[in-house]
């Protein structure tokens, strides 16, 4: 038998889903209000918007040499279509961030931009991720963890849902893996 989903419920599956990430917002925003977390978080999420993966280039190559010049470029290149992408769905959906659209939250660092879906730090660093894994593995206990703190950041921080958390992610993994056809 085939389901039909009517409007009626995907939107009050929308709404349970809001509701459940305002939740989640909510929680972590708290949590992120203790001074020292909000500054360790924020500084985080300073680092995971370009400041580490553009120091990390030059040093793969000073560390590497040549061998360094084919990833480097690949990320480079990813960097510039996930800007563009990123870009284009944030200025077209629109999403307010949840410290705008609730009070309870605080905004915990100043966000780079309007709208919060999807997340840019998040797409970023999950493309850059798997391509550097993809030429050094043994950076693998350094890039995942850094990786999994630029996401809780962004939530604790009150600039993201957790949604645009996974879609930033999810879109970075794309991008990552269609990359690899490509270079």
């Amino acid at each position: 038998m085939i389901t039909v989903i009517t409007r009626q419920r995907l939107s009050s599956w929308v709404r349970s889903l809001t509701d459940y990430e305002r939740k989640w917002c909510l929680w972590l925003n708290i949590a992120g209000r203790v001074d020292g977390v909000r500054r360790f978080f924020a500084f985080i999420s300073w680092l995971g918007n370009g400041k580490f993966w553009y120091v990390m280039m030059p040093m793969l190559i000073a560390i590497y040499g040549q061998e360094a010049i084919k990833p480097v470029l690949h990320m480079g290149i990813t960097a510039l279509v996930g800007i563009a992408v990123y870009l284009f769905l944030k200025n077209r959906l629109v999403r307010e961030r949840p410290f705008a659209s609730m009070q309870s939250i605080s905004k915990g660092a100043p966000p780079i931009d309007q709208y919060s879906f999807p997340s840019g730090h998040m797409l970023h660093a999950v493309s850059f991720s798997m391509i550097t894994l993809s030429y050094y593995p043994i950076l693998f206990w350094w890039l995942v963890p850094f990786t999994a703190l630029i996401a809780l950041s962004r939530v604790i921080l009150g600039l993201h849902y957790p949604t645009d958390v996974l879609a930033g992610a999810a879109l970075g993994a794309g991008l990552a893996s269609v990359s690899f056809y490509l270079v």
